[in-house]
């Protein structure tokens, strides 16, 4: 017979209790949430997506060990609207921030205080929010800036603008000006996407005993076009015959948003997306080793399509993989993204979807996997049955964009049918462009001839889309600033 006194019975009672509860609460947590974002990076620039020139083997080892997503779009065609749509889960027709409107010296035009952000759900579902990387929804201070709307943790570049520059004078953790002395004097000692990544993975590792959303809004390969010596050895020569890039190196605009300039624009390139790709490598090594890789969902995708700029030569990549169009058109090589989605036991490996999505589903499909009620109105729709491939996926009854830079332009898909309008500006009831994307993915044939009663069908639904705005409107002309 065993002797136990009476108290350490109730201890060892209370220990065990402890412990069945601390195991309850595990399994009841809710999914931690790493979105990945890249910057100007195209359908065609993950080798699992086609990619010839170069490899990005962490970034498909998510895919095959998850789910790949070929028919999934950016919010917009730049990067503001692109992210006001992941953050509010409304297209560019009616969420706040339809275009990049800049403000000086620092920021963009702000998201409206009282905004329902995908951050601000999350955070109110008890998870710890954090953004590294780029902003670029409300200038310092504003009501816009992140920690207003949802993030408990900032760092990185609050405007879009500075973001073009990897050497940049200083970047921000959440209300604070960290200033990089490394880069003063036009000196490049401080590498900005090295610094963020840092942050990221020690937010991961600090938050490991609660659920987070990590939000890693990368500024890679957004131009500039700039990578460490280190890695740009290895890409060196790699690439055909260089054509320099010749920017602005010193005088008052220097990395206040014009580019630098690049003698190897395409290894640069290159160097620029095996960082990237080391990055996605070693956050998902830290999930693994902190034990939280079997209940995060990790998200990796693009805020919209290849850029001509600063260098950039999406022609040589097949960047856009063989879509039309780049950054700034709406065509589907502008708004087409890579998509991965990556959830070890629960999306399954090497599996492949064609569903029809758009950032404005992140919101209805996190609010789900939070166990949360998302707002009423919104655009998206959760992808949870796609995800875990159960239950009956809800299906768009359209999916729409608008750009207010060269002229306006707006496109709608419906099914396989998709209308593009440009010159909105000039001739708001122009003729659209009809095609039809299951037939005609690379958009080469207008159908709107042959198909009336679509074109007659989309065009009209393109007129109902959007809601006014007071500060993003078609017919107003100088209060967009290119970025």
């Amino acid at each position: 017979m065993f002797n136990v006194s009476f108290p350490s019975l109730l201890i060892s009672i209370l220990i065990l209790d402890g412990l069945v509860r601390l195991a309850a609460a595990t399994s009841e947590r809710p999914p931690n949430i790493v979105f990945i974002l890249a910057d100007d990076l195209g359908y065609g620039d993950l080798s699992s997506y086609g990619q010839q020139h170069f490899s990005t083997p962490n970034i498909d080892r998510l895919a095959t060990e998850g789910m790949r997503f070929t028919q999934h779009y950016s919010g917009a065609t730049v990067c503001a609207p692109s992210r006001s749509a992941l953050m509010t889960g409304l297209h560019t027709g009616h969420t706040p921030i339809r275009g990049n409107k800049g403000i000086q010296p620092e920021g963009q035009h702000p998201l409206p205080a009282g905004t329902r952000t995908l951050a601000g759900l999350l955070q109110d579902a008890g998870y710890t929010t954090g953004v590294f990387g780029k902003w670029g929804l409300g200038y310092p201070g504003s009501e816009g800036e992140p920690l207003s709307q949802g993030f408990d943790r900032f760092f990185g570049y609050n405007c879009q603008r500075l973001a073009h520059h990897y050497y940049p004078l200083h970047l921000w953790e959440n209300d604070r000006i960290v200033p990089l002395e490394g880069n003063r004097d036009r000196a490049s000692g401080q590498y900005a996407p090295d610094i963020i990544h840092d942050r990221t993975l020690e937010f991961i590792e600090e938050n490991r005993d609660r659920a987070f959303f990590c939000f890693v809004a990368s500024i890679i390969p957004h131009a500039e076009l700039a990578a460490p010596e280190s890695q740009m050895e290895k890409h060196r020569g790699r690439y055909g015959v260089e054509i320099p890039y010749v920017g602005i190196d010193d005088g008052p605009k220097f990395r206040q948003g014009p580019y630098q300039s690049q003698a190897e624009p395409k290894a640069a390139f290159a160097a620029m997306i095996e960082i990237l790709d080391r990055q996605v490598g070693e956050i998902a090594a830290a999930l693994e080793r902190l034990g939280l890789r079997e209940n995060t969902l990790i998200i990796f995708t693009s805020d919209n399509g290849p850029a001509r700029e600063g260098g950039a030569d999406p022609a040589y990549f097949n960047s856009n993989g063989g879509l039309r169009g780049i950054k700034r058109d709406l065509y589907e090589g502008g708004i087409r993204v890579p998509m991965i989605a990556n959830w070890p036991g629960r999306i399954r490996a090497g599996s492949e979807s064609g569903h029809i999505s758009a950032f404005w589903d992140f919101f209805p499909t996190f609010a789900e996997l939070a166990g949360q009620e998302p707002p009423k109105g919104l655009d998206g729709l959760s992808m949870v049955p796609t995800l875990f491939e159960s239950g009956e996926q809800q299906q768009h009854d359209y999916l729409y964009w608008e750009f207010h830079e060269h002229g306006g332009r707006v496109a709608l898909r419906q099914g396989d049918w998709k209308v593009v309008r440009y010159d909105v500006l000039a001739n708001p009831d122009g003729p659209v462009a009809l095609f039809n994307l299951a037939r005609d993915p690379s958009e080469k044939h207008n159908l709107s001839a042959q198909h009336p009663e679509v074109t007659k069908r989309l065009s009209n639904l393109l007129a109902q889309a959007r809601s006014p705005s007071p500060v993003f409107t078609f017919g107003q002309t100088g209060y967009l600033q290119p970025e």
